[in-house]
């Protein structure tokens, strides 16, 4: 879980007693809660929206995974600079709003046009609430706590990870619609107890506006390169429309980072790129997030549909891997002393491949759960474990104090843009295969994707390492 928004500078409030923290950080802790534990629940629950819409292509439905990503990497360090020039409770509170009127709004949603439109509105109020939400979290408590506290906030991320395909499952035995459900009446509370105990700290009134345009110039980037990505089955690799979408990609891109070049608040500062630590992490961070949101739509979908499993049983199928992830992290610590945060994501994303690899080479037409899918969950877990908060915590130590909070909302995004571009490019190489054996072929080719997506992050984990060395040796 990255660590994005930290206010290590405010002061804490000399009548702040421990209970009025304690109810403070349940409210932080709620809604980071709901936010994360969203993407685990909605990829266990994509199976029965697709029954549910009728005639609905899993291309169609992937925008419900990546509508939301899109819109959350692109605002995430826009809503961040707004928030500290206009208030960390304000923005929060509005974000939080924003996202359960959002979440109830998919849940009534009668078309799949609908629902991607309200998870539109989702992300944003999403991206308003995480940037602020540590700095909150600090904002209401001693500097001698602070350190628990941020231990306890990163926690957050790695239980949603572990309880959301199992929750996710439960909830859609239900319904699908309960996925969203779920998170209005603990939004509702959080806003209702956080109106009285969030800390009313006043924002910076003065500093420019942060660049919103650019934040609609890398929208539109980000969402060409994937309806390419997920089109280009349907209407040919060649063909003008593919081709068209993936200029345009460029294109935008080009004017995005010509535009951060320039503006005074941008949603890139560039400067951050030429840290070579700080970019080879983001560098990996990216391609492998496109390994991890590839691997987890595919154990989703091969569970539901190749298997016949229900959404219960897919998300105690899966659980095992995201369950490893926090006590991996939490003990990774002498690993990354004894071998470099370099090396160590290395390893992790090569144990990552190795168990994409096992599926790819053992997963059958006919389930085999403890001796096919188990092993390569496991391998799977233990690499995220590894991987993950090392190189985050690498772009970070990369960065001076000051830049922490704007350096970890450019890793986030990076992770989210890699995220979109795992699923879309599953969408494609799957497509709509007919018959198990096609749907085996179709999967083993998605997962050769993934172990390439894998490889070259721990290519650029090595080169991470170098750089590294480099400043070590400074």
């Amino acid at each position: 879980m990255e660590m994005v928004g930290i206010s290590n500078s405010v002061p804490v409030s000399a009548d702040r007693d421990r209970p009025h923290r304690r109810a403070a950080f349940l409210v932080v802790a709620a809604a980071v809660f709901v936010s994360n534990l969203d993407l685990f629940i909605v990829n266990v629950a994509l199976p029965a929206m697709q029954q549910h819409f009728h005639g609905s292509s899993l291309a169609t439905l992937s925008w419900v995974l990546n509508g939301y990503a899109i819109v959350f990497a692109a605002l995430l360090v826009a809503a961040g600079r707004l928030a500290d020039r206009i208030g960390h409770r304000r923005v929060f509170l509005a974000g939080l709003a924003v996202f359960t009127l959002a979440s109830a709004l998919c849940a009534l949603a009668p078309a799949v046009g609908w629902l991607d439109a309200a998870r539109v509105v989702q992300a944003a109020g999403a991206a308003a609430l995480m940037p602020t939400s540590l700095a909150l979290l600090l904002d209401a408590t001693p500097p001698a706590e602070r350190p628990a506290a941020i231990r306890a906030w990163a926690s957050i991320g790695g239980i949603a990870a572990g309880l959301g395909p199992v929750l996710g499952g439960l909830l859609v035995e239900a319904d699908w619609r309960w996925v969203f459900i779920v998170n209005v009446p603990i939004g509702a509370a959080a806003i209702a107890v956080g109106a009285r105990v969030l800390p009313r700290l006043r924002g910076k009134e003065d500093g420019p506006l942060p660049d919103l345009f650019g934040a609609g110039l890398l929208t539109a980037a980000i969402a060409a390169l994937a309806v390419a990505l997920v089109k280009g089955d349907d209407w040919g690799w060649d063909s003008a429309r593919v081709l068209g979408g993936l200029l345009a990609a460029v294109l935008l891109t080009g004017w995005f980072l010509r535009r951060s070049a320039r503006h005074p608040a941008p949603i890139v500062e560039l400067p951050l790129l030429r840290v070579p630590s700080f970019a080879a992490a983001n560098t990996a961070a990216l391609l492998f997030t496109v390994a991890f949101a590839a691997m987890l739509l595919t154990s989703v979908l091969w569970c539901q549909q190749a298997w016949g499993y229900s959404a219960l049983r897919t998300g105690l199928a899966i659980a095992p891997g995201p369950l490893l992830v926090p006590p991996v992290a939490l003990g990774s610590a002498a690993l990354v002393r004894r071998l470099g945060p370099g090396r160590l994501a290395a390893l992790g994303t090569l144990l990552f491949a190795a168990g994409i690899g096992w599926w790819a080479a053992t997963i059958d037409v006919r389930p085999g759960y403890a001796t096919e899918l188990l092993p390569g969950m496991l391998l799977t877990g233990l690499g995220v474990g590894l991987t993950l908060p090392t190189l985050i915590g690498s772009a970070a130590a990369a960065l001076p104090p000051t830049r922490f909070a704007t350096g970890s909302a450019v890793t986030t995004m990076a992770r989210q843009i890699g995220a979109v571009v795992g699923v879309a490019l599953m969408v494609s190489l799957i497509g709509t295969p007919h018959g198990p054996q096609a749907a085996l072929e179709a999967f083993r080719r998605g997962w050769t994707a993934v172990i390439v997506a894998a490889l070259l992050a721990s290519a650029a984990s090595l080169v991470l390492a170098g750089a590294q060395r480099r400043a070590a040796a400074r």
